[in-house]
Formats: structure tokens, C-alpha cells, sequence
């Protein structure tokens, strides 16, 4: 692959995980920083009970403010049927909803089973399909879960097909806790080229094992359409104990960049955005670059 797309999601899941709760204003600053910087898919917003999830609160009022700018596509990530109410009426231009692997961790995170998941998401696709809004379904734990263990290829494959039914633009399969590697990457891409033909591939993986980077690259191989990844590495889930961050938008753009591989995304905005999102969650930078800087240096 000679090209990918970059999808930040610093603004959802950089932040759920964070102590420091930020203001609409900044949220919508780091958004700005991200499309300055080239990004042309955003996940802005979710759109979760605030009471649960009290980092993502004010969803609508930062999708009033984001920059809409030719090319770019804001996605709201959705649980639900009023989640997606929600979404539409606030004007994203993509959903992402999540159905979880294992049924420990989606009665945890989403009070419902897998099976419960997935019809939920065949409801919600069909609706946002209807409004003429991009889905993307994203297969949560599908290398590994906190509460149940390793989850079997198999199984993730065979779920893979159970989503696809319900025609996805694209689905993503995540990391969530970072304990995946690249024979998992290599195994899961069969499985969707077998069970999704045609349905983009996107990629969700967390640095928690250091094995992020190596993971994001196999995908690549692989024919991934679209990497997800947050500014500074900041990131994770409430639900998923000691999960760390998704991997760092710079550290990833800086192997892509010399891989020949083209973005359309400036690694030096990015560097600079770590470091300022780090100032505004009072916490060091977890990602690599914005220490190390670009190289050969400027």
C-alpha cells in the first residue's frame, strides 16, 4: 500500500480514559489542530450517557463548532439507537458503532451481549443508511479481553461475517487493550477477506504491550484502508482495567513517512498538537516523537 488514511480519534478515545475532564473549547481546539495538521477523518464525538462517560459530555455543542472544511468527515461513535438520534441530528458525517467480542466485556461496557451487540448494530445501520450518513462497525476486543482471555480467530472471523451482513462501509477491527501481534493481524485479515470481500479494512490497536506499531504495519501490508491512531498516544477505555494508549498519531505518520507510504498528514502539527494536549491533561506525552523529533531533522 502506497497510501492510507489516518483516522484521529484522540478527541473520543484520547480522551474517555482521562482524569482531566476538557472543556468543549478544547476539544474543539484539538480537533482544529488535527485538520490543520491534514486530517481528513475526525472521530470528533461519542455519544454515550455523559453519566457514565462523563469525558464525553458536550458532544453536540463541539460538533456546532468543529471546522467544516471540504474533504473532512467527522465520525460520532454510537451505542445505540438515541446514540445515533443524537448523532444525526448533530450532524456527523460517518457513525462508528461498536460490538464487543467476548460477552463479559460488552455486558460490562455496553449492558447488552454480543448477540445483543450485533442486533443493535443492524438496527442502527440500517437507520444510518437510510439518512445517507457512512457506517463503520468496529469489532471491540478482537485480540484479546481483560475479563475472558484470548478470543479465538475463529470466533472473531465468524463475527466479522455476522456484521457484514448488514452492508458496512467499513469495518475496523481493535486492540482494545493492546495484547495483539502480528500473526493476529495477518489471521483476522484472512478471516474478513473470507467473511467481508470488498468491505474496507480500518485498524484500531493500543501501545500497551509495545506492539502497537508493528501491528499498524503488518495492516498496512495487508491492504489496510484506514489506521486509527490519537494524537500523543493518549488514550483508553474505562471499562478495560490497566488498558493504555492507542498508538501516537506522529510516531505513526514518522514510520509511514519513511516508508514511502502517503497520508496527507504533517508530522510536525501532529508533534506539536502531542505536546499541547499533553499541557492540557497536566500529563507527559506517552508517544515517542514529539521528544525525539522528525529525522533527518529540518
Amino acid at each position: 500500500m502506497d497510501t492510507v488514511q489516518l483516522v484521529e480519534v484522540s478527541p473520543r478515545d484520547g480522551l474517555q480514559n482521562e482524569k482531566t475532564v476538557l472543556s468543549v473549547d478544547a476539544k474543539v481546539e484539538l480537533i482544529n489542530r488535527s485538520v490543520a495538521a491534514g486530517v481528513r477523518r475526525v472521530e470528533a464525538v461519542s455519544f454515550v450517557n455523559p453519566a457514565r462517560v462523563p469525558q464525553m459530555a458536550g458532544a453536540e455543542e463541539v460538533m456546532a463548532q468543529v471546522p467544516r472544511v471540504d474533504g473532512v468527515s467527522y465520525i460520532g461513535l454510537v451505542l445505540n439507537r438515541r446514540g445515533l438520534d443524537r448523532a444525526l441530528a448533530a450532524g456527523v458525517d460517518e457513525v462508528n458503532v461498536v460490538v464487543v467480542s467476548t460477552d463479559e466485556f460488552s455486558t460490562r461496557n455496553q449492558g447488552c451481549t454480543v448477540a445483543e451487540g450485533v442486533s443493535a448494530w443492524t438496527d442502527i445501520a440500517a437507520a444510518a443508511q437510510a439518512a445517507g450518513v457512512r457506517t463503520t462497525v468496529t469489532i471491540a476486543t478482537a485480540f484479546g479481553c481483560p475479563f475472558s482471555g484470548n478470543v479465538d480467530p475463529a470466533w472473531v472471523t465468524d463475527l466479522i461475517g455476522q456484521v457484514a451482513q448488514a452492508g458496512p462501509d467499513e469495518i475496523a477491527l481493535a486492540d482494545t487493550i493492546g495484547v495483539g501481534v502480528p500473526a493476529q493481524v495477518r489471521a483476522l485479515a484472512a478471516g474478513a477477506a473470507r467473511n467481508a470481500p470488498g468491505v474496507a479494512l480500518r485498524w484500531h490497536f493500543h501501545n500497551t504491550r509495545n506492539t502497537g506499531y508493528a501491528n499498524a504495519m503488518t495492516a498496512l501490508d495487508l491492504g489496510a484502508q484506514a489506521l486509527d491512531a490519537s494524537i500523543g498516544g493518549f488514550g483508553g477505555c474505562p471499562f478495560a482495567p490497566a488498558a493504555t494508549g492507542n498508538i501516537a498519531s506522529e510516531d505513526l505518520i514518522y514510520a509511514l513517512d519513511r516508508s514511502g507510504v502517503s497520508t496527507g498528514v504533517k508530522l510536525e502539527a501532529l508533534a506539536e498538537a502531542a505536546i499541547w494536549l499533553g499541557e492540557q491533561l497536566s500529563k507527559d506525552v506517552p508517544g515517542q516523537l514529539s521528544r525525539a523529533g522528525n529525522f533527518p531533522s529540518a
